[in-house]
């Protein structure tokens, strides 16, 4: 059950002539009063036909009229209206019981608190059999204004109660991180516009997308105007910026005047302190060409920053305290900005499932638990080197990472289940449906060529028994696979690179539980070919190649191979005497 308090409005008589009227398209049928503040005498022009809309609205506003003949300021906000609507699958509730409800709601808001005799003029009309409108003029009986202070928190938490005593569908409990929902007429304008998204989506998509490209506030600001994103940007006396509301190109009020949105009405993480703290690490970053100099590229090296997220969560989710939470909280934010970068610069074909992915990934982002973000400045760093330095990934080192990113989704969602974070929760689970989709895809070209070369019989008995030893537990599951034949493939791979199979199995079975995974054996592969892509040094050999080297350093000048040049020299025809 969904009961969404709008703004304060200031006529009663034309609220009521659309909730009696016919709608927008005669979707409104039979409406009258279920209940009000006192049905006894209540004017109800959808069942007595000497009412009138004019009457019923005068009979509301008596103690507005009243207030404001009495004090020199007067009162124009003052109609509440609140929609509350069932959900589809909801049973048929009688005018009773959507009478009851709306007894409880306008109580839990403050409206009509119960017992009390000087509380608000309301009424609830219904005309439609899912939902009804509760009306309500918010100055009571004895002239005060009634105390509606976080209502829609309070209102929320009995719609959850409701929905417990009336046997109807069970919404998750909010806490004030979400992001507001885009009104009708927000809706309707986007569509007239011809636009995909409301602007209020549209501005917090952009600045998402701009958040792995930056390194503070400054940077942000101008690559969102760079992007075409109108800013007002409120700055100190020392010029820095203290805040900022920006604005989707086109987006007008009845005045032609553009229409802007603070950060935080755009999405709560994304206020302007909450972005410095974010953005400004205290890592050293390396320059650009010094990033692009280094053995390791930034795929691989995000797959290794992700192992730290897995340690910081898996301990949150124990008992890690309020520090650990708070460092949990900050490597599942630093999460969904890897993500985001990712989408950036995946393939094509991986765009739209990632794309996907960081959109419903934004509400795991925050919670009420307050971050620590320094805790997770190896992963942005991480994000942001695949966004300046990486020109494309080879597949098997974006399908260890994705693999990655799938493994620190479910922790994420475990975290959120274990702090009763029911939003977040389904986020991630949401998030994690895509992940897996383009971790399947990008894992596909790697499982081919791994399967054309498979070792032979001998050698895959051979690392069987490995499997069965290392990963007791899974064993079956892992031989079962069809990819099976690949991970052998792979296992062999790090085998002749100096690794041990066996040691192997053992570490990625610790790094990722195996108990979720739906195909195990292609979990495996993504993790050995990410830990064994370096050989391990032979140590016979390299003591070889030290014995040769030092045999060369000390070798007498007499006996060396002559040079071309020093062979003209008399120095070198006396050594030839010698010899």
């Amino acid at each position: 059950m969904i009961a969404a308090i709008k703004r304060p409005g200031s006529n009663t008589r034309g609220l009521l002539a659309y909730l009696y009227g016919p709608g927008r398209a005669d979707e409104h049928l039979d409406p009258h009063i279920v209940a009000g503040f006192a049905m006894l005498g209540m004017p109800d022009p959808g069942r007595d036909e000497n009412a009138t809309l004019t009457t019923l609205a005068h009979y509301l506003d008596e103690p507005v009229r009243l207030r404001n003949s009495e004090f020199g300021k007067k009162v124009t906000d003052h109609v509440w209206h609140c929609p509350v609507r069932a959900a589809p699958e909801d049973r048929h509730l009688s005018d009773a019981e959507w009478g009851e409800i709306a007894r409880r709601i306008v109580a839990a808001a403050g409206i009509a608190p119960e017992g009390e005799d000087l509380a608000c003029r309301w009424i609830a009309v219904r005309h439609a059999n899912d939902h009804i409108h509760i009306l309500a003029t918010t100055v009571r009986e004895d002239g005060r204004r009634p105390k509606l202070h976080d209502s829609g928190l309070r209102v929320g938490d009995e719609c959850r109660e409701i929905e417990k005593d009336y046997g109807l569908r069970r919404l998750k409990k909010g806490d004030r991180t979400g992001t507001r929902r885009p009104s009708q007429a927000e809706m309707h304008k986007a569509e007239r516009l011809g636009w995909e998204q409301p602007a209020q989506q549209w501005l917090e998509d952009r600045i998402r997308a701009a958040i792995p490209h930056v390194t503070d506030a400054e940077e942000l600001l101008a690559y969102l105007e760079a992007d075409g994103v109108l800013l007002q940007v409120k700055r100190g006396p020392s010029g820095d910026p203290l805040g900022y509301a920006a604005g989707r190109p086109g987006d007008l009020n009845g005045k032609l005047e553009q229409i802007y949105h603070s950060g935080g009405k755009i999405a709560p993480d994304l206020t302007l302190p909450k972005l410095k703290n974010r953005l400004e690490t205290i890592t050293p970053e390396e320059h650009p060409t010094a990033r692009r100099n280094r053995p390791t590229t930034p795929w691989h090296q995000a797959a290794n920053a992700l192992d730290t997220l897995h340690t910081e969560i898996t301990n949150a989710i124990g008992d890690g305290g309020h520090d650990g939470d708070a460092r949990a909280q900050a490597h599942i934010a630093a999460l969904g900005e890897l993500i985001e970068a990712t989408a950036q610069r995946t393939p094509p074909e991986l765009h739209g499932e990632l794309q996907t992915a960081a959109k419903a990934f934004a509400r795991a982002q925050r919670s009420q638990i307050r971050t620590q973000d320094r805790a997770a400045d190896a992963l942005r760093i991480a994000a942001r080197d695949i966004i300046n330095t990486a020109t494309g990934p080879d597949s098997s080192a974006l399908a260890a990472l994705l693999s990655a990113m799938v493994w620190a989704t479910i922790l994420a969602s475990r975290w959120h289940e274990a702090k009763n974070h029911a939003h977040q929760a389904d986020a991630a689970r949401r998030t994690l449906q895509h992940l897996q989709n383009a971790a399947d895809h990008a894992l596909a070209p790697t499982l081919t060529e791994l399967q054309h070369r498979q070792p032979n019989e001998h050698t895959r008995r051979t690392l069987a028994s490995d499997v069965r030893s290392a990963v007791p537990d899974h064993a079956q599951r892992i031989l079962n696979d069809p990819a099976w034949p690949a991970l052998a493939t792979a296992l062999a791979d790090a085998e002749a690179g100096g690794h041990k199979p066996h040691q192997l199995l053992k570490e990625a079975a610790a790094q990722r539980e195996l108990d979720t995974a739906r195909q195990p054996a292609r979990v495996l592969i993504t993790r050995i070919q990410h830990t064994g892509r370096n050989p391990i040094p032979n140590r016979r050999a390299e003591a070889a190649r030290s014995r040769t080297t030092m045999a060369t350093d000390t070798t007498p000048r007499h006996i060396q191979a002559p040079q071309p040049v020093a062979a003209t020299t008399p120095t070198g025809q006396q050594h030839r005497q010698r010899r």
